[in-house]
């Protein structure tokens, strides 16, 4: 079986200075991380602050080079130096629009530039993409005339979305894609993001601290703590029937909305002190 995307023991050391006349310690953020994504299949990967989530993307996305291991896209292996062709297969949506979007081009120059760089089409045509993918992510029109500081958080989103659609990829990596946004909007996001694919037949890892935005979206579930999946399966397993300690106490630190409740006894459920 072909499958969309594959890690093989993926790994990345970083080298940690503690002083001038000190030897430089080693730290290890991802830890021969392997991973299998059918196409069409969300999988999604959780995990606290730090434990290695966005280092991982950013190795896929050919943004951090792999100590060792190797990332397979249809069963090919990668080439990152091949930077064009690698964007053709593979786009990133991060968590923060404002940041990732040029202040001083305008929204359709923005959405554009991806088919300039690989001189896809000729400029008419380039304009027309540019409409239609506006146009599927749900941005009016008259928005493609204004800079990012004008919109909203969620517009801003919706048109790295279209930026990142606009080379018809096989794969979108998501890292924390609605946390910057208001919850409102973050419904908003998440919808358009499932129904795009579906009609895109889109693949993603949807990497997010929001169990219930995973529990919401994702097939799969991989669950990763100190740079190491320590527990995978399908959703519905991962969330009721978790086999891991860390598992069992991520899953219980999740605040409910029942007032009567209170808060999560983080000492009792505490997965260090797991027997």
């Amino acid at each position: 079986m072909e499958f969309a995307l594959e890690l093989c023991d993926l790994t990345r050391h970083f080298e940690i200075s503690k002083g001038m006349w000190k030897e430089k310690t080693r730290l290890t953020a991802v830890n021969q991380v392997s991973l299998r994504i059918r196409p069409g299949e969300v999988v999604g990967l959780v995990g606290e602050s730090g434990c290695g989530k966005s280092t991982l993307a950013k190795m896929i996305l050919g943004l951090l080079s792999p100590s060792s291991g190797n990332v397979l896209i249809a069963d090919k292996e990668i080439d990152f130096s091949d930077r064009l062709a690698l964007a053709r297969l593979i786009q990133p949506v991060f968590q923060d629009p404002y940041s990732s979007l040029n202040p001083r081009k305008k929204i359709a120059e923005i959405i554009r530039l991806p088919l300039k760089l690989h001189r896809i089409g000729t400029a008419k045509e380039q304009i027309q993409a540019v409409r239609e993918i506006a146009a599927k992510v749900g941005l009016p029109e008259r928005l493609l005339d204004q800079y990012p500081g004008q919109l909203s958080g969620g517009q801003r989103q919706r048109v790295a979305i279209a930026r990142a659609l606009i080379l018809n990829p096989r794969i979108l990596i998501c890292d924390e894609p609605t946390s910057a946004l208001d919850v409102s909007v973050q419904a908003q996001i998440l919808n358009l993001l499932m129904a795009l694919k579906n009609e895109l037949g889109l693949t993603y890892l949807f990497i997010s601290h929001n169990l219930a935005v995973v529990e919401h979206l994702a097939d799969r579930v991989m669950v990763m703590y100190q740079g190491e999946i320590v527990e995978h399966g399908p959703c519905q397993q991962i969330f009721h029937q978790p086999q891991h300690p860390y598992t069992r106490t991520l899953l219980a630190s999740i605040l409910t909305p029942d007032p009567d409740l209170g808060l999560p006894d983080i000492e009792k459920i505490s997965w260090q002190h797991a027997g």
